[in-house]
């Protein structure tokens, strides 16, 4: 296995350390959903505007393409490093916001932070990964979506300790691992892409039509399945609190979750190395429904064991799309990569808002059955993404 990783290029240490910088930025930023009932209690919000909160997190993205732009020929180093701490420290401060203004301008900077972050890290796991493209994304959101399985337990248990206002401690952990990543990565020659590329506007332009087709197809099943993961992740808390679960409950049945997406994000991209990337995409989106269908009808001991397959499914889901995106041979890969994220963000905050108007008006369960339904709708786009790729792996390859 290290001797074909070294065949591929795949620089493994410094995959496993962006990984663990994606695993850091992503805990802190997973606080919002699992401290979701405590804000719709303390400042007495409608559910609605609890779903704004996550829209108001993600307006940033809408700057992705220019972030990529931007940073195309910047040591995007630096973001990597630094980024992760601002979010922190603005996550960590949540507990002590007084009011739904003061909340906002903190998931706001949060959201900047992350934009910053989350642009350049998969172009760099993608030069980092060789031709191991899958398995290079697999690493990468299995620190994500590891990290969003720590982030519930992390937030849950510093309020158990000091109380919703003492989870600013929190962000001395986050200082050091700084501190670590500065270590291992202030050295590193790491840029997107070559300086001699043109920055014309004749030249962006082509390269967006390039993947119009691409991002259509992608676009339109995101927003079928968008309004499902924002059911599963942001509202689960409170849908299992609404069901009479504790709160502790309510935020580890989101860390079981969020436990077994990271097993299928680590799965996923490397699944889809040797098998391909429609075929894999495609089994996903069609399990996904039938699994939150299960979930909804769930109860008692039964939720557990469902909310694990569930997530194994729901989060294989990333690195397969994102492995995709950077199959795609183009000239911009920051860029590129800013616009399939806009395109992501955008909707998935869309889907939770859109939750949230529907649970007020007919109530969670039956937000979550109409955004089961909408799910089923993806399968189709997903059949029909074309494919600009090599074909995939195989194990004698």
């Amino acid at each position: 296995m290290i001797q074909k990783a070294k065949q591929d290029g795949f620089q493994g240490l410094r995959v496993m350390v962006l990984s663990l910088s994606h695993m850091l930025h992503d805990t802190y930023s997973s606080f919002l959903a699992p401290v979701l009932p405590l804000i719709i209690e303390n400042l007495g919000i409608s559910y609605a505007l609890a779903g704004l909160l996550s829209v108001i997190q993600r307006i940033p993205s809408l700057l992705n393409p220019f972030v990529g732009l931007a940073i195309d020929r910047l040591p995007v180093k630096y973001f990597i490093i630094f980024a992760p701490l601002v979010t922190a420290i603005s996550m960590s401060l949540i507990g002590l916001a007084p009011s739904y203004g003061v909340l906002a301008i903190l998931l706001f900077v949060s959201g900047v932070s992350s934009t910053v972050f989350h642009v350049p890290a998969p172009v760099m796991i993608r030069r980092l990964a060789g031709k191991r493209n899958g398995m290079g994304m697999s690493f990468y959101m299995f620190g994500g979506e590891l990290a969003r399985t720590l982030g519930p337990l992390t937030i849950l248990g510093a309020i158990s300790l000091w109380g919703f206002a003492g989870s600013w401690r929190l962000t001395g952990f986050a200082l050091v691992v700084t501190v670590l990543l500065w270590y291992e990565l202030h050295s590193v020659d790491l840029h997107a892409r070559n300086e001699t590329q043109s920055d014309s506007m004749p030249h962006i332009r082509e390269d967006v039509k390039q993947i119009i087709p691409f991002l259509a197809m992608m676009g339109a099943m995101f927003f079928f399945r968008s309004s499902m993961k924002s059911a599963l992740t942001i509202f689960l808390p409170t849908f299992l609190k609404t069901r009479g679960a504790s709160l502790f409950f309510a935020g580890a049945g989101l860390s079981v979750l969020q436990f077994a997406g990271a097993a299928g994000t680590f799965i996923a991209g490397t699944f889809s190395d040797y098998f391909g990337r429609r075929k894999t995409l495609i089994l996903i989106t069609s399990v996904n429904p039938i699994l939150m269908a299960l979930f909804i009808l769930a109860k008692g001991i039964w939720v557990l064991p469902v909310l694990l397959l569930t997530g194994f499914f729901l989060f294989a889901f990333g690195p397969v799309t994102l492995a995709m995106v950077h199959d795609i041979p183009h000239n911009r890969p920051a860029f590129i990569n800013g616009l399939y994220m806009t395109m992501n963000f955008v909707l998935s905050a869309l889907a939770t808002f859109l939750i949230g108007w529907l649970a007020d008006l007919w109530g969670l369960e039956s937000a979550y059955i109409i955004a089961n339904i909408m799910a089923l709708a993806a399968i189709p786009f997903a059949a029909k993404i074309p494919l600009k790729t090599s074909p995939p792996h195989t194990p004698n390859s």
